[in-house]
Formats: structure tokens, C-alpha cells, sequence
């Protein structure tokens, strides 16, 4: 019986994509354009499985014989399972045909397709386990109040929770606020728009695990073993929905209802579960997800779901600004009989004191000892507080050091929460996540306006000037040995980071101090020491101690990589990098592009389609990921000539690199302000007319030795 409704499923959803097919080329002929938006893969599930980019409506109709093959009625599970994943090769096909000339199938707060670049930022995260899972939840609950207890319980875990069809309606009838920002991203309301979730974790195979278009084998074990999803399927679920069902679990995604007629369980993949309050445990048992519970004594909710959440101005009940006047946040080492654990002090007054929308002054000194304590562990756990503070609901932290800004929500004071638990919130965290080295901490929070001016400019910025300095004079050359980082392993298994004091992780977060602690603080993580005792070639960055490195941590995979050439055995990457730097032969120079641009390049490339030839782990000569720092180093691309091979980039990471960047130009070539003559999107997107630009500002590239 369960066969056969997923076969009658399935042959309803091929009928209704057939249709929908032929009637799109009639339409609008064989040759009219067809795909996605803002991303590399064209229709990304069918290129996915089969290997082949779908440009065309005429090549989608050929496809349409491929999804059929799949069709097949054997009778037997696995041939339900298929035709599953014809339904949604179908339904893929479906939702493409929304899109035709550039059209925007789905308004607020409906996501539809989401971008390459969204995925490739949530590979940090899921490699760190602070999104743990992703959740498909379909349907209508059975009232509004469970739907929406459902998808908070997950919130609350950091869980990514995608929504389809009536449960959007009843999240936003009950003021749940939803967005890619908080985790909660409705994707559409109809059932096809659950491919949009698909293509996330097919697109993460891709990118993430260099799986080869094509080789369904190793996509499937990809899915099943390294994207942590399930669905959530509201009854009444009828054979369209469990043809779906079908597809979800052939990747290795189990599908739990409560449905309480017509479903026969498969173990471990199709369960029935009668109440909805039970979802959450079965989901996460069938999937086998541990969630690290964290236990704050804070009046709101504390997850790495909230860590996207904006409060803007009309919503806030304080702001805490130090740009407009002194606020600072401060570790500071002290001895073990000088801390009292867990006090928690505050020095002025508390919010309630603060009028609605005001504007006020911050300090926050969290003084940590330990026997295993040193100073260098002082900025890894300040750079954390970014992220802690931001996992408060309704509290927002940009900034960092003396420049952050914090804004607390009405709803959060509301709740309750005052500026004791932000101390809380930081006393926890330190203690949970560096427990290696902190044996007690306590933390002082000061919102007297003269105390925070005492503390910002006599305490914290000598110490941020002593350690600015410090790291000023880390080079490659001062230090003995370097690091290997393979957290991404977890999504890219053959990706190995080579950290070292120039060269910071692509992903833009982990620094060779960064590194160096994480060593320390686990000696069998995921950074481990790589001497530098046996060079090669020191101007191209290679050593045989670092390929003999990257050969055991990539289990084989890599040979041997360099450390400053982008054209001879470039550092791979992983798919989390911030930016992309491409050669462009025209101009004999590069051109680096960041994430958060949209743009086409003058590669004739966008990101995504950049990016594509660039992660999954692979070796790409003439294309590597890095981070945003790397851009100003001394061993940027030092092999290839450095910086003065950089002829474009978006104008808003210029701005973002530029007093860095001009810095290290002047210091190595004598040239003043290097950025006025890179081009960006304002001035060429096209080679042509970069090169006019480059000609008339005399760029150093146009005369330097061919790259290739």
C-alpha cells in the first residue's frame, strides 16, 4: 500500500510537470533560458544527480525523459525510493519554471531559491555544530500554538527550520518572526517548494564534498551521513506528499508525522508519531543530533539561532553605542586569589534607569585565572563575545574592542533581562568553552559614564595598542612552526588550512593566535602543529614538512600545496571562504571578489560561478578561497608578484581592505594610494574596459611578466 501511494504520487507530479513543460515551450520556444538565480548550478538538484546543467526549456523538456527512467514500478522499496526522487527532480522543474525572465516568484516571507552564497555561509557554522540540524517542517499543525512551539523548540537548539505550506501562515498569525537571520526561513507554500530545502543540502555536497556532479552514489552517502536534516510532515499527509517523504528519505532524511492512517512505518526513516510535542526528541533520536544544552539564568532565550537577529531602532529599548560615546569590552589575566567565581558586579545603573530609545555608555571587563591561563588567550576570548552577546534573544552586538554597539530589544526587557545577564551570558560561555584554561572568572560591567571613559582609554586601549603591536611584528618568518586547520572537515573531508601568522583561515575566523590556543586547549582538535624546518622554496611558501602535513590530514587526498602562489599548487578550499581571487589574463592581474557581493566580475563570472571551480577541497591553479585579511598581506600571492597583482575588486571591500591595503603597498612598492587605482564594479565589469582603466592610471600589473 505504501508503494503504491508513492507511485501514484509520483506519476501526479510527473504529469503536472509534463504539462507545465511542453506548455512553457510552446510558449516561449526550445531556446528560451531557464534556471535558478544566484547560483552556479542551473537547476541545481537535476545537475546534482545527473551531472548535466540545464540552460534551456528545450533541454528541460529532453530531461523530463531522464526523471521518467527513474520511474520505475519493481514493487520494491528501493523503487519507491526512486521514484521519490524523481517527484522531486519534478518538482524542481516546477518551481524553475517560476523563475522565466527573471521573474520573483516569492514575496516576504517566502524565501524560494535560496543562493549559493547563503549556503556557503552556513558551512562554517554547520561544520561547528551551531546549526546542529536542518528541519523541514510541512504542512499545518494541528493549531497554531503547537506549529509554532515546534519551531522555537528547534530555534532555541540553533536548528535550521524551513517551512512549506500551512505552517507559515499560523507562524505569522501567532507573530513568530521568521528570516534566514533567526533561523526560520518559510520557503513557500506550495508542497514543491520543499525542493528549495533539497537543493540546500545537495548544493553542500557540491560545494562542501567535492562530490562530483553526476555520481549519485557519492551523493547519497554524502546527504546521509553529513547533512543533518528531517522532516516534520503534518497530516493529513496525502501521496503527493509522501511521494516527496519518499525523496527526503532516499537522502538519508527521515520523515516524521502524525499521520495516523494509511502510513506504514519504515524503520529509522517513515515514523509516526501521534503528538506533536514529541516531534522534537524522535526527529533528533531518528537523526541522531546531540545538542549541547547550554544553562544561562537569563530571562530569555540563549541560542546560535538568534545570532542574525536585528533589532532596529524602533524596537530597541537602550543602545549601547561606542561610537558616540565610551564603551569597551576587556579579558583580563589575573591571579587565582584576585577572582572571586562567578561575581558578577555592576557599576552605575541598570537599564530600568534608561529612558526607552536612549543612547548609553558600556564597559564590560571579564577578569579570568587559571593555571594553564596565558595573556595570548585574552583576544580569543574577547573576538568570542560577538557571538555569545548576538546568541541572546533580542539582543544585537556588532563590533568589536572599543567600537561595538549593543542594542537591547523591548521584548527582551520586557522578559526581564537586564544588564546582569549579559554578564551571565559571558561568565557562562567562558567558563564552558574554555574550560581547559580558565579555572574561575568573574565579570565587572560598568554603565557609569565615568567609569567607562576610566576604563576605555586607561585600561583597554593601552592593552589593545600593547597586543596590535605584538601581532604587528608576527610574520611568518618570526615563528617556529605553523598550523593545520581541518574543522571543515567535517563538510570538505580532503580540505586542509595552513594557518600561519600572514596567512589567516579563509573562513576569515581562525588567526595563527587563533590556532595556536586551539592547540593548546585541545591538543587533539582539529590544529595541529606543522613545523618549518625542511623549506623547498621560501618565495613560493612550500616545505616538505607542511606537504607531509597536508598528506596525513587530508587522509591522502593532497600532495602538497604552497603557502603564497596562486598558480602552483594553490591552498585548497573548503567552500566557507570569505573571498575568491581568479586571475584575469587580459590584464595580466587578479580579480578578487567577497561573498556578499551580487555582481558579475570581469572574469565574466559571478561569486557562485567562481566559488564552483574553487571549494569542494579541490586544487584549482589560478583560483583560490582566502579570507578578507589575506587581501593586505605582505604574502599575498607573493610567488605571482603580491598585491600589485590586484586590478579589481567590489567597491565595497575595497573600502573595507583599503587603509590596510595602501599600507602594505607603500611599505613594499613605494606606491600611494594603491586602491584609487583597482578597479571595481562602478568603473568596469568587463576586461575590456578594466584594462582601459587600469592603462589610464598606469597599473603596476600591465608591465609585470606574464602569469601563464
Amino acid at each position: 500500500m505504501l508503494i503504491n501511494r508513492i507511485f501514484n504520487g509520483n506519476d501526479v507530479v510527473f504529469g503536472l510537470t509534463e504539462n507545465a513543460v511542453n506548455g512553457a515551450v510552446e510558449q516561449h520556444g526550445a531556446d528560451k533560458a531557464v534556471g535558478f538565480p544566484h547560483t552556479a548550478y542551473c537547476l541545481p538538484c537535476y545537475y546534482a544527480v545527473t551531472g548535466v546543467k540545464i540552460k534551456t526549456l528545450g533541454e528541460l523538456q529532453e530531461a523530463l525523459k531522464v526523471v521518467k527512467s527513474l520511474m520505475t514500478r519493481e514493487h520494491e522499496l528501493e523503487d519507491a525510493l526512486m521514484s521519490g526522487v524523481a517527484t522531486a527532480l519534478c518538482a524542481e522543474f516546477i518551481e524553475a519554471l517560476k523563475y522565466l525572465d527573471g521573474a520573483q516568484p516569492y514575496e516576504e516571507p517566502c524565501y524560494g531559491h535560496l543562493a549559493d552564497s547563503i549556503i556557503r555561509e552556513m558551512g562554517v557554522p554547520l561544520v561547528t555544530g551551531d546549526i546542529p540540524g536542518v528541519a523541514v517542517i510541512l504542512g499545518a499543525a494541528p493549531t497554531a500554538q503547537e506549529g509554532v512551539e515546534l519551531i522555537k523548540s528547534y530555534q532555541k537548539q540553533g536548528i535550521l527550520v524551513t517551512l512549506v505550506g500551512g505552517i507559515i501562515d499560523q507562524a505569522r498569525d501567532l507573530g513568530l518572526k521568521m528570516g534566514y537571520n533567526v533561523r526560520i526561513v518559510p520557503l513557500g507554500y506550495d508542497v514543491t517548494s520543499v525542493i528549495h530545502v533539497v537543493s540546500v543540502a545537495l548544493r553542500a555536497a557540491l560545494i562542501f564534498g567535492n562530490v562530483q556532479p553526476g555520481d549519485a552514489g557519492a551523493l547519497i552517502e554524502y546527504t546521509s551521513q553529513r547533512v543533518p536534516a528531517f522532516v516534520n510532515a503534518f497530516k493529513p499527509v496525502d501521496d503527493v506528499i509522501l511521494a516527496a517523504g519518499a525523496g527526503a528519505i532516499k537522502l538519508g532524511f527521515p520523515v516524521i508525522s502524525n499521520e495516523d492512517e494509511n502510513i506504514v512505518e519504515v524503520p529509522g526513516a517513515l515514523i509516526a508519531e501521534s503528538e506533536v510535542s514529541s516531534f522534537n526528541k524522535v526527529s533528533l533520536e531518528a537523526r541522531n543530533i546531540k545538542i549541547k544544552i547550554t544553562q544561562i539564568d537569563i530571562p530569555v532565550a540563549f541560542a546560535s539561532a538568534f545570532e542574525g537577529e536585528i533589532i532596529r531602532r524602533g524596537d530597541m529599548q537602550v543602545e549601547f553605542d561606542g561610537s558616540r560615546v565610551d564603551c569597551c569590552e576587556l579579558v583580563q589575566t589575573k591571579e587565582m586569589d584576585e577572582i572571586e567565581d562567578h561575581k558578577i558586579e555592576l557599576i552605575g545603573p541598570d537599564v530600568d534607569a534608561f529612558e526607552v530609545g536612549s543612547k548609553h555608555s558600556l564597559a564590560y571587563v571579564v577578569e579570568v585565572a587559571g593555571r594553564k591561563m596565558q595573556s595570548d588567550f585574552e583576544s580569543v576570548i574577547e573576538r568570542k563575545f560577538h557571538n555569545y552577546i548576538n546568541c541572546i534573544e533580542g539582543v544585537y552586538h556588532t563590533g568589536q574592542r572599543d567600537m561595538f554597539r549593543i542594542r537591547i530589544s523591548k521584548e527582551a526587557y520586557e522578559a526581564g533581562f537586564r544588564a546582569k545577564h549579559i554578564g551571565e551570558v559571558l561568565y557562562a560561555q567562558v567558563m564552558n568553552e574554555f574550560e581547559a584554561v580558565v579555572d574561575k572568572c568573574q565579570v565587572k560591567i560598568y554603565t557609569d559614564p565615568a567609569e567607562c571613559t576610566r576604563i576605555r582609554h586607561e585600561v583597554a586601549v593601552p592593552t589593545f595598542n600593547k597586543r596590535d603591536a605584538r601581532l604587528d611584528s608576527l610574520t611568518d618568518e618570526s615563528v617556529d612552526v605553523y598550523y593545520s586547520c581541518i574543522l571543515c572537515q567535517a563538510f570538505s573531508p580532503s580540505h586542509v588550512c595552513v594557518v600561519t601568522p600572514e596567512r589567516l583561515g579563509l573562513c576569515g575566523a581562525v588567526s595563527w593566535l587563533d590556532a595556536k590556543a586551539t592547540n593548546e586547549l585541545d591538543p587533539n582538535g582539529p590544529c595541529q602543529v606543522i613545523t618549518k624546518e625542511r623549506p623547498i622554496d621560501e618565495n613560493l611558501g612550500a616545505y616538505e614538512d607542511v606537504n607531509e602535513a597536508v598528506q596525513k590530514y587530508s587522509q591522502g587526498a593532497l600532495e602538497k600545496v604552497t603557502l603564497y602562489s596562486i598558480m602552483q599548487d594553490p591552498m585548497t578550499s573548503c567552500g566557507c571562504f570569505e573571498c575568491i581571487c581568479g586571475i584575469e589574463p587580459f590584464s595580466n592581474g587578479v580579480v578578487i571578489a567577497n561573498r556578499e557581493y551580487a555582481g558579475m566580475t570581469p572574469l565574466g563570472m559571478t561569486f557562485p560561478e567562481m566559488a564552483s571551480m574553487t571549494g569542494g577541497g579541490v586544487q584549482t591553479p589560478g583560483f583560490m578561497g582566502h579570507g578578507k585579511h589575506f587581501i593586505a598581506s605582505k604574502k599575498f600571492m607573493k610567488a605571482e608578484g603580491g598585491i600589485e597583482r590586484i586590478v579589481w575588486m567590489p567597491k565595497e571591500l575595497k573600502e573595507t581592505v583599503a587603509d590596510r591595503l595602501n599600507k602594505t603597498a607603500k611599505e613594499l612598492y613605494g606606491i600611494d594610494n594603491f586602491t584609487d587605482i583597482v578597479g571595481d564594479e562602478t568603473v568596469a565589469t568587463d576586461p575590456e574596459t578594466l584594462v582601459a582603466f587600469l592603462t589610464e592610471h598606469n597599473h603596476p600589473a600591465l608591465s609585470m611578466e606574464p602569469m601563464m
